[in-house]
C-alpha cells in the first residue's frame, strides 16, 4: 500500500445480503457480491483500498463504524431501513467523525413518505439514491476526491 492509498469501508445493512433476488424491479438483479467486485476494480483505479461489512444487525453495523476510528480514511454507507430511523448510526459516525456517503439503490423521495426522511444524510458527505447498484460506484469516486481534497 502506497502513502496516497486511501481507506474505505463500505458498510451494508438489512436485506442488502438478499439483493438480486429481493424486489429486483426495486433494487436491480445484482448482487452484493457483484456490487463489491465491480467496485474492487474500481478501487485499484481510484487508489483505495476497501474492506466491506454486511449485517442485518442495528448493532453490529454501529459497532462496525466504531471500528472505523483508525482504520478508514472514509466510508460507503447502505443502512437500509435503518437510514431511516437509527440515531445510533448517526451517533456512531459522530463519535469517530469518519466522512462518508450514504447510497440507497431506490430514489427514497419517491416511495413510501416514511422513506423520505434520512436520519444520516445530515452528517454525510453526500447523499447518493435512485441510480441502483451504480450509486455505489458514484460513491466511490466521489468520497475519494473529496478525501484527496481535504489532504494536506
Amino acid at each position: 500500500m502506497t502513502v496516497d492509498t486511501l481507506r474505505v469501508a463500505v458498510i451494508n445493512g438489512p436485506n442488502l445480503n438478499l439483493l438480486g433476488v429481493r424486489e429486483p424491479a426495486i433494487y436491480g438483479s445484482e448482487s452484493l457480491q457483484q456490487i463489491e467486485e465491480r467496485l474492487a476494480g474500481i478501487a485499484s483505479e481510484v487508489k483505495v483500498t476497501l474492506s466491506f461489512f454486511q449485517s442485518n444487525s442495528e448493532g453490529a453495523l454501529v459497532d462496525e463504524v466504531q471500528r472505523l476510528r483508525g482504520t478508514a480514511d472514509g466510508a460507503i454507507i447502505n443502512a437500509g431501513a435503518y437510514s431511516h430511523s437509527s440515531i445510533a448510526l448517526r451517533d456512531a459516525f459522530d463519535a469517530v467523525a469518519v466522512p462518508f456517503v450514504e447510497v440507497h439503490l431506490s430514489n427514497v423521495h419517491a416511495r413510501e413518505p416514511e422513506r423520505h426522511r434520512l436520519i444520516l444524510a445530515g452528517r454525510a458527505v453526500g447523499v447518493i439514491c435512485g441510480l441502483g447498484s451504480y450509486g455505489y460506484e458514484v460513491a466511490l469516486r466521489g468520497l475519494a476526491r473529496h478525501l484527496r481534497a481535504k489532504k494536506p
